[in-house]
C-alpha cells in the first residue's frame, strides 16, 4: 500500500476517535451527570495507567521489529511470537498487582465492580497486537475494523444507556470495545503469522528497549493522564467530571493538527537522512507545520476563551458550569502542545536525539508531581488544569531549548506574533456582537460565523499565510474555475 494512502488512513484514525466522542460525550454527559461521568473517567485512568505497564513500549518496538522482518515469514512469526510472549509476561505481572491493589487499596473499595470490569481491557489488549499491524502496513484493516467496532460502541451507547445509573453498562460498553479488539485482531491476525511460546534466553534481548520506550511513555502520562487519577484520589468524581469536560474540547480540536504533525513525521524523517537539497525541503515542510498551527490555533483559541458558557453547555449540558474555568486556562494548550509536537515530533524524534526527548518527559513529569501535591487539594479541577498547563509550557520550553541547540536557523516567533495581533481584534467583534445581540446562542453562532469570515479574511488579505493562500487557490481553480 502506498505511503500516501497510510498517511490518510492514520489520519483518518486519529481524527475518527474525537468524532465519535464528540458525537456520544454529549449525550452521555447529560444521561449519567457529572459525578458518574467523572466515576466513569476516574476508573478508566486508573485502567489505562495498568494497560500502559502491561504494554510499556510494545507499540513502538513492535512496529521497528515487525517492519524489519521485509516479508520473511519465518523471521516474520519467530519476531512477532518473541515479543507477544514478552508482552504476556509483563501482562501477566501487572493484572496480578492490579487485582492485589484492588482489594488491599481503601480508596479502591467503592470502585470494585467497574474496576474489575476494567481487567478486561487490560488482558484482551495485549491480544490486540495493534503493532503487528502496522508493521506490516495494514493499515486499510485497522481502519476498517476500527470503523466498524467504534460504530457499534457508538449505537449501544445510545441504546442501553438510558438514565444515570447505567453509568456501569457504560463502563461495560467502553470495555466491551477493548475486547472486541483483541478478539477481532488476533483472529485476523493468523493470516500473517503463526504463534509458539518462545523460550525466556530469545525473548531477553527484547527487554532493555521495551523498558526504555515504555519508561518514556509513563513519564508522558504523569503530565498528560496522572492529573486524572490524582484529582480523583483528593478530590472526588464530581471535580474529575468537570475537568474531563473542560479537557475533551480541547483534545477534540486539537486531534485536527495532531493527526497531521503524525502524517508528517515519516516524510521529515526520511528527508533528514539525504542531502542538503532536501534539508530545505525540511525547513519548507516545518514552515508549513507552523503556518498551518497559527492560522488553526488562534481562532479557536479566542472563539472558546470568549464563548467557554456556551462551549460548556454544548458539549456537556447543565450542572457543568465548574468545567468553564478549567477550559479557559487549558484552551491556550492548543497552541503549546501544536508548537511542542512540531519540536518533538517533528524535529527532534526524526533526527534520533532521544536523549532530549526523554529529558523533556522528565521535566514534565516533575512539574506535574510537584505542582499536583501543591495546587490540587487546594484548588482542586482548577488546580489540575494549571498543572497541566504549566507541565507542557515547561516540556515546550525545553524542547525549543533543544531545537535551537541543534538547528539555529529554525525561527517561528515572528510568523506567530503576526499571527496573533492580527487575530487579537476578534475579541472586540465578539463584544461588541454581545452588546448587541441579546439572546446568547445568537449571539454564539453570529460570532461562529464571523470567525470564519474574519479568519478568511486576516489569513488570505492580511498575514497572506502561504498554506492558506495555496490551499484557497487550489479551491478555486478545482471547483469554481473548472
Amino acid at each position: 500500500m502506498g505511503l500516501k494512502k497510510n498517511i490518510l488512513y492514520s489520519g483518518f484514525l486519529t481524527t475518527s476517535l474525537y468524532i465519535f466522542q464528540f458525537i456520544t460525550y454529549p449525550y452521555v454527559a447529560r444521561v449519567l451527570g457529572v459525578t458518574n461521568i467523572g466515576i466513569c473517567n476516574y476508573v478508566q485512568s486508573i485502567v489505562q495507567y495498568f494497560c500502559l505497564f502491561s504494554m510499556l513500549g510494545i507499540t513502538t518496538l513492535g512496529v521497528r521489529e515487525i517492519a524489519k522482518c521485509n516479508g520473511d515469514k519465518l523471521k516474520l512469526n519467530q519476531t512477532f511470537s518473541q515479543l507477544f510472549t514478552l508482552n504476556a509476561i509483563f501482562t501477566t505481572i501487572v493484572l496480578a498487582i492490579y487485582f492485589l491493589l484492588i482489594e488491599t487499596i481503601s480508596n479502591f473499595s467503592q470502585y470494585r465492580k467497574l474496576l474489575y470490569i476494567g481487567a478486561t481491557q487490560i488482558f484482551f489488549g495485549t491480544f490486540a497486537v495493534e503493532w503487528l499491524f502496522r508493521g506490516l502496513e495494514e493499515f486499510k484493516y485497522i481502519t476498517i475494523r476500527t470503523l466498524f467496532v467504534r460504530l457499534a460502541y457508538v449505537i449501544s451507547i445510545f441504546v442501553f444507556v438510558r438514565n444515570s445509573d447505567d453509568y456501569t453498562i457504560y463502563f461495560w460498553i467502553y470495555s466491551a470495545m477493548i475486547v472486541a479488539n483483541g478478539i477481532i485482531n488476533w483472529s485476523y491476525g493468523k493470516r500473517f503469522v503463526q504463534f509458539s511460546v518462545q523460550p525466556l534466553s530469545l525473548v531477553q534481548p527484547y527487554v532493555k528497549p521495551l523498558i526504555f520506550l515504555g519508561s518514556q511513555l509513563i513519564l508522558n502520562s504523569l503530565y498528560t493522564t496522572f492529573n486524572t487519577v490524582y484529582l480523583g484520589l483528593t478530590c472526588g468524581d464530581t471535580q474529575v467530571g468537570y475537568y474531563i469536560t473542560a479537557t475533551k474540547i480541547e483534545n477534540i480540536i486539537l486531534a485536527l493538527y495532531s493527526s497531521f504533525t503524525l502524517a508528517m513525521m515519516p516524510r521529515i524523517c526520511s528527508l533528514m537522512q539525504t542531502e542538503q537539497q532536501d534539508q530545505d525541503n525540511v525547513k519548507q515542510l516545518l514552515q508549513s507545520s507552523f503556518n498551518l498551527l497559527f492560522a488553526f490555533v488562534f481562532p479557536c483559541i479566542f472563539f472558546s476563551e470568549f464563548y467557554a458558557n456556551e462551549l460548556v453547555y454544548l458539549v456537556a449540558g447543565n450542572g457543568y458550569e465548574g468545567a468553564v474555568l478549567p477550559m479557559r486556562i487549558v484552551m491556550p494548550l492548543m497552541l503549546i502542545v501544536g508548537l511542542e509536537q512540531i519540536l518533538i515530533v517533528q524535529i527532534l524524534m526524526p533526527s534520533r536525539s532521544d536523549k532530549q526527548v526523554f529529558i523533556n518527559s522528565i521535566i514534565g513529569a516533575v512539574c506535574s508531581i510537584l505542582l499536583d501535591v501543591l495546587l490540587v487539594s487546594k484548588f482542586e479541577s482548577i488546580g489540575s488544569s494549571i498543572v497541566w498547563f504549566v507541565s507542557e509550557l515547561a516540556v515546550m520550553t525545553t524542547a525549543l531549548y533543544f531545537v535551537k541547540q541543534k538547528y539555529r536557523d529554525i525561527t517561528f516567533f515572528t510568523n506567530m506574533i503576526r499571527h496573533l495581533l492580527s487575530f487579537i481584534p476578534m475579541l472586540l467583534i465578539y463584544y461588541l456582537i454581545s452588546r448587541i445581540v441579546e439572546q446568547s446562542w445568537m449571539c454564539f453562532l453570529f460570532g461562529f460565523i464571523l470567525t470564519l469570515v474574519y479568519g478568511h479574511i486576516a489569513l488570505f488579505h492580511v498575514i497572506k499565510n502561504r498554506l492558506y493562500v495555496t490551499f484557497v487557490d487550489f479551491l478555486i481553480l478545482k471547483y469554481i474555475k473548472k
